[in-house]
């Protein structure tokens, strides 16, 4: 789950590191109270769940009220990557003496939070890693221990070469940083720019943080923090109706019981020729409720042109699954053709159901594919 800027700024500053003050506005008006506040000069930032605001002129400096009042205008309604600006954060204008990137995820490889830090800040820490990768220092954290005091050092060093009260402040932040990474279950954690003024105060001036929707039973607060009106439609109603969905930009729409064999089925689609519209798993059940939404979610895409169930039924019964899809199908107002693969705990008493319909079976995964495929081309 990805937030806000502004929500980011405030978790980071209860965990202790420097972060300026700032105000959200959704107005111009509001956005002129907030700086009258703070004190000019100020930045007026486009809040959009993307990253390239910078460039596309999401993030202006004002050193009038008038400044702040123009660009305030002009952010608010703003399409930033098919995100439009709905919200600002006004925040104190700071003298930047030196900027640097501090940054944090979840390494898969090492099955360790990974430690980032770079002297290049202020810019996409990816164009870092394509220009000039030796500029990017890293540490996978042991988990036993968390991140120590001389290795958090050891990076500040790596990064102001002979500075060591600098150091020092850049190793006391990637702690806290750390210590924010885990508090909030998040999946990434970054600053960038961490600067220093040229008073040598340490201030965190930007906040990137991704939570894990897999530990909100344990963080509920971080349900409030979900922008809906950012998200995806369609994904969002997959998520309130428990299902797993990313839609993709193919015409078979993929309608399958378990994540492995949803990627096993997109894969497939993508070797024989054609394009998945979507990853979608609804899991173990066999609710008719549940295959009902998740129909409804897929024909919601208007380039979906064929429709492929694959299911494999353990411990769910495939006669269950069928009287669903079925059910789904009444109940539905559908005008493409769906290729139904059921095979597993009562794969025969499931495809004497189908044949009564004018669903399209499949016996293999192979065969099922096939027929989308061929089916989605014949639509377009």
């Amino acid at each position: 789950m990805n937030i806000h800027e502004y929500q980011g700024r405030e978790i980071l500053r209860r965990q202790g590191l420097p972060v300026p003050p700032g105000a959200v506005a959704a107005t111009v008006d509001e956005a002129a109270a907030a700086a009258a506040e703070l004190g000019l000069p100020v930045m007026v930032k486009a809040q959009v769940l993307t990253g390239g605001r910078g460039k596309a002129g999401g993030v202006k400096f004002c050193a009038t009220a008038a400044e702040v009042r123009r660009h305030a205008g002009a952010i608010l309604g703003l399409d930033i990557k098919g995100h439009r600006v709905r919200q600002i954060l006004v925040t104190p204008a700071a003298e930047i003496a030196a900027e640097y990137y501090l940054g944090m995820l979840v390494d898969r490889g090492s099955r360790r939070v990974l430690v980032m830090a770079s002297a290049e800040g202020g810019v996409e820490i990816e164009q870092v890693a394509r220009d000039n990768p030796q500029a990017i220092h890293k540490l996978a954290v042991d988990p036993r221990f968390g991140l120590l005091d001389h290795q958090a050092l050891h990076l500040g060093l790596h990064l102001c070469p002979g500075d060591l009260p600098r150091a020092r402040q850049l190793g006391a932040a990637l702690q806290k940083l750390y210590a924010t990474f885990l508090a909030e279950d998040a999946s990434l954690a970054e600053i960038n720019p961490f600067i220093f003024t040229p008073a040598g105060d340490g201030l965190a001036i930007d906040a990137k943080i991704n939570l894990d929707d897999n530990a909100l039973f344990r963080q509920p607060r971080h349900e409030a923090l979900r922008d809906r009106d950012a998200e995806d439609p369609a994904e969002r109603q997959a998520r309130e109706a428990d299902l797993s969905f990313v839609k993709l930009q193919g015409n078979v729409g993929c309608l399958v019981n378990g994540a492995g064999l949803a990627m096993a089925t997109m894969d497939l689609v993508q070797y024989y020729g054609g394009r998945p519209a979507n990853f979608l798993d609804i899991g173990g059940s066999s609710r008719p409720e549940k295959v009902v939404n998740a129909l409804r979610i897929i024909l919601a895409d208007s380039a979906v042109k064929a429709i492929l169930f694959n299911i494999f039924g353990g411990i769910t019964r495939c006669d269950d699954v069928a009287r669903g899809i079925i059910q789904a199908a009444g109940e539905l107002d559908i005008r493409v053709p769906i290729v139904v693969r059921l095979t597993g705990t009562n794969e025969v008493e499931a495809r004497e159901l189908l044949a009564a319909t004018e669903l399209v079976p499949a016996a293999t995964m192979d065969e099922a594919v096939q027929k989308a495929i061929a089916l989605a081309g014949q639509a377009v």
